[in-house]
């Protein structure tokens, strides 16, 4: 799915927190938006969810003129997984029955994805008894099930451990390949580099820099994307 944003701002109590004049991101992207906290990051990732609502501007999907998001197309996982109160096999399952997916199909769809990320073993686990780990895990492998065209993830590995962050991190590369497009919010710029094929950073609510991930991480263009990665506090 592409993704065209044109002048994009975000006002709270009168200030501005978002103001991105242009973003063009083609179907097959892997979007990593970086920045410091406050930088606008999650704020950019939730209007192109239409979780939230810009002040002004607008945001095309596939092609200008196209303003809804496609709800049905689209999905987003986020730091903190929200998942039903019941098992883990019926949390994957519930947006294939939403959309009206035969039930040996959702069941196959189930155990496809229960192998690739290592959940085969807990699908008759109830959702609170998960460590975070395994419910992240359970959050993307709900998110994948529809084989969505836009994948949003905010901070998606934030905190858990290095093995499960491998298993997501291989499984989003996957995604991408297969066509979904991915945009993914994160602080971790090694797996920036390990994951995206372009990257955008923040400051303050606009774009500082905007190019593929591995030129902009070795050999930034900007002065302040250059003190970024180098690790200074932008303040």
């Amino acid at each position: 799915m592409n993704i065209i944003i044109d002048r994009i701002t975000k006002e709270y109590g009168g200030r501005k927190v978002l103001d991105v004049d242009s973003l063009d991101l083609n179907e097959g992207a892997f979007c990593g938006v970086i920045g410091p906290n406050g930088s606008g990051k999650s704020t950019l990732l939730n209007i192109i969810a239409g979780l939230a609502e810009a002040t002004s501007g607008q945001v095309f999907y596939e092609e200008y003129g196209m303003t809804e998001p496609p709800l049905k197309r689209m999905t987003m996982v986020f730091q903190t997984p929200y998942l039903l109160r019941t098992t883990v096999e019926k949390n994957i399952a519930y947006p294939l029955k939403l959309r009206g997916w035969k039930p040996q199909d959702i069941d196959n769809r189930i155990r496809e994805l229960a192998d690739e990320l290592g959940l085969t073993d807990f699908l008759k686990h109830k959702n609170w008894s998960l460590s975070g780990g395994e419910a992240q895990k359970v959050a993307l492998a709900r998110a994948l099930s529809f084989r969505p065209e836009l994948l949003l993830l905010d901070e998606p590995t934030a905190n858990i451990d290095p093995a499960t962050t491998a298993e997501i991190e291989r499984m989003l590369k996957k995604t991408n390949e297969e066509g979904t497009t991915v945009i993914v919010v994160t602080h971790n710029l090694v797996q920036a580099k390990r994951l995206c094929k372009e990257t955008l950073l923040l400051n303050k609510g606009k774009v500082v820099e905007f190019g593929p991930c591995e030129k902009m991480l070795k050999n930034p263009e900007n002065e302040l994307t250059q003190r970024f990665i180098a690790g200074e506090i932008l303040i």
